[in-house]
């Protein structure tokens, strides 16, 4: 039985739903009017020819209005039927009955996209509440950078302290960078409060602010070119066992991705580096989800509704 019931229920905001449309159908005529009324004054001044009325402003004015007009109309579909939602993730089913999940996250040029940021991102991604096993993250440099190669690696290798430390202590928080900017306290955990969290707290921070000097040595030490003409490179970041650390850890499997991409061929910026992910490399999952670069990730159950 737990599998038939919903994950999620949808309701339609009936009052909300009235008012919006009484809105939308309001502006909507009087935004028709406003463009009858500039026509028809543009048609009347193109036929009187009157030289003391500048024609130019006018129709710059009107085109400006007809550019915030559509911009409106398309941000009136989330307004035409709103809905609340709620949410059950307890009935969810169990690890072993959950499908397996791709996270892509894109980046193109180590300078305009910091490495620290994008690799918070990374590290975030990887620490989901979600079973090691069928948790995939692909790191897709369009760019080809070694920067971005060699901070791939050295995440991973502070990812062998972070995922140990969280999964034992609870912690919320998967992004180091807003973690250690955070207070924990407030949270009620018992944990929180221990010596031994203290002192492990402490002893990951600097594991932190070292992972943050090697990206920074790397930065400084490697060329952060990036090139439109460079051969493929797909590599498993681990230490020759797949998915767990030397200290018998689960880390989920962690991919770095850079297509080949030549200047005689299109490569679509994103969507083609999208493309190469799910059809052309050995992604074959149901589910997927894609990250900007910037996003760290506070969620402590990744469900799919």
């Amino acid at each position: 039985m737990e599998n038939s019931l919903c994950l999620n229920l949808s309701r339609v905001k009936k009052t909300n739903l009235i008012i919006n449309r009484l809105h939308i159908f309001t502006h909507g005529f009087a935004l028709l009017a406003l463009i009858y009324y500039r026509t028809n004054f543009l048609f009347q001044m193109i036929k009187i020819r009157d030289k003391n009325t500048p024609f130019l402003p006018h129709a710059l004015v009107f085109f400006s209005e007809l550019i915030l007009s559509f911009l409106w109309l398309l941000s009136q579909a989330s307004q035409w039927k709103p809905i609340s939602r709620k949410v059950f993730p307890e009935r969810l089913p169990g690890n072993d009955k959950l499908p397996s999940i791709d996270v892509f996250i894109c980046t193109t040029n180590p300078i305009k996209e910091p490495s620290v940021d994008v690799m918070n991102t990374l590290i975030s991604a990887m620490a989901l509440d979600y079973p090691a096993d069928k948790l995939h993250v692909y790191l897709s440099d369009d760019g080809g950078s070694s920067v971005t190669f060699q901070a791939v690696k050295e995440a991973w290798k502070f990812l062998k302290w972070w995922i140990p430390f969280f999964r034992k202590y609870e912690v919320k928080t998967r992004c180091p960078m807003a973690y250690f900017l955070a207070d924990e306290s407030e949270d009620g955990n018992e944990k929180f409060s221990s010596t031994e969290f203290i002192a492990e707290k402490k002893k990951i921070e600097e594991k932190y602010e070292e992972f943050k000097c090697r990206i920074l040595r790397v930065i400084e030490n490697t060329s952060s070119f990036t090139s439109r003409d460079h051969d493929p490179l797909i590599q498993v970041i681990n230490d020759g066992i797949c998915g767990v650390d030397s200290d018998e850890t689960e880390i989920p499997l962690l991919v770095y991705v850079s297509r080949e991409k030549r200047p005689f061929h299109p490569h679509h910026f994103k969507a083609g580096a999208l493309n190469v992910l799910v059809y052309n490399c050995f992604s074959q999952r149901t589910y997927y989800l894609r990250l900007h670069v910037f996003i760290s990730l506070f969620l402590c159950v990744l469900t799919n509704i």
